[in-house]
């Protein structure tokens, strides 16, 4: 019995034994996964487990956005503010003007530098000018731009005593003879008006345009002693040694193209108010000068504006032709103008 007793005791303290004692840790798969040592022996590639193709690993959700693979998250820069973009009467559709002035003003006339007249050439041509005409047509193009055809006319006549001997356009005529005077000046102008300053517009009531044109002016003088016989008692004409019929009648004509720059401002002060000024020209040193300028005041009614103000002309034909004209017309105008928008 007790030695039973002994052999239950021993039994038991071994188990007790057996359970205190801690387990061996399992090896971890960060023990697993660190690099070997210099001395350790390199893994076997064939140890590592093969995947099967039955059964492929579950792909695992992309925390890339919808379109992009591989590529950084980039964000697009915000759209820039689209400023509001004001037309006034004149930057869109077209327009129809109509204008009068009362030109005042008397060019003159002479002879040119080399052309080998020896009688006295140079009169001041008489009598005031007769009412301008004028008109226009405009084209809005593009963003504030126009495109604008002009067109002048005006006329003169009078007569005065020379104390001289005068050569005009080749007629010879004796002092202390009445002599009438005439002459017809035409001017037609392409214009492009380009917006220079301020751009954008966006609500802003100033312009300021850079004009660049071609101008056509047309010139024609004449003169004539009507006093002078030409008839003789018969009432038949008189004949000169040349035998042709006597005539005192002289007549000629000056054309200038130019082109020409300008600028041109424009203030609109309220809706239906606006300020203008334009002035534009050109000059070939000894062959012509040209330039014209206009401020205006314009007030609009619907499709309508009606305006005031005053223009100012200056030209020069060449002083090398065997005859030029030089003269500056100040006038003041009304115009009319229809605008389609």
């Amino acid at each position: 019995m007790k030695k039973s007793a002994m052999v239950l005791v021993c039994v038991l303290s071994w188990a007790y034994c057996a359970l205190a004692q801690p387990a061996e840790p399992a090896a971890s798969a960060v023990d697993v996964a660190a690099p070997a040592d210099a001395n350790s022996a390199p893994a076997d590639p064939q140890a590592s487990p093969q995947q099967d193709p039955q059964n492929p690993p579950a792909a695992q959700p992309s925390t890339q956005p919808p379109g992009q693979t591989g590529q950084p998250n980039i964000t697009a820069p915000p759209e820039l503010p689209k400023y509001p973009d004001v037309r006034m009467p004149g930057e869109s559709g077209i327009w129809l003007g109509v204008g009068g002035s009362e030109p005042t003003g008397q060019p003159i006339f002479d002879k040119g530098r080399a052309s080998g007249i020896t009688n006295n050439s140079l009169i001041t041509f008489q009598g005031r000018p007769k009412l301008g005409e004028s008109a226009e047509i405009g084209f809005a193009m593009g963003l504030h731009n126009a495109l604008v055809v002009s067109a002048f006319t005006t006329r003169a006549a009078g007569d005065f005593t020379s104390a001289t001997p005068l050569t005009l356009w080749g007629q010879n005529y004796d002092p202390n003879v009445l002599i009438s005077t005439d002459f017809h000046i035409q001017d037609v102008k392409f214009s492009f008006e380009y917006l220079t300053w301020p751009y954008p517009v966006e609500s802003r009531r100033f312009r300021l345009k850079t004009l660049w044109q071609v101008q056509y002016v047309n010139v024609v003088s004449g003169f004539d002693a009507p006093l002078l016989p030409i008839t003789g008692p018969s009432g038949g004409p008189l004949y000169g040694a040349n035998g042709q019929p006597i005539t005192y009648q002289a007549k000629g004509s000056h054309a200038i193209i130019s082109p020409t720059l300008g600028l041109g401002v424009a203030e609109y002060l309220s809706k239906y108010v606006r300020l203008q000024i334009d002035g534009s020209g050109f000059a070939f040193p000894h062959r012509w000068t040209l330039w014209d300028s206009d401020a205006s005041l314009n007030l609009r009614f619907g499709h309508f504006e009606l305006g005031g103000g005053v223009r100012a002309f200056h030209f020069k034909t060449s002083t090398h032709a065997l005859y030029y004209m030089r003269g500056t017309l100040i006038s003041p105008q009304v115009s009319l103008r229809w605008y389609s928008k």
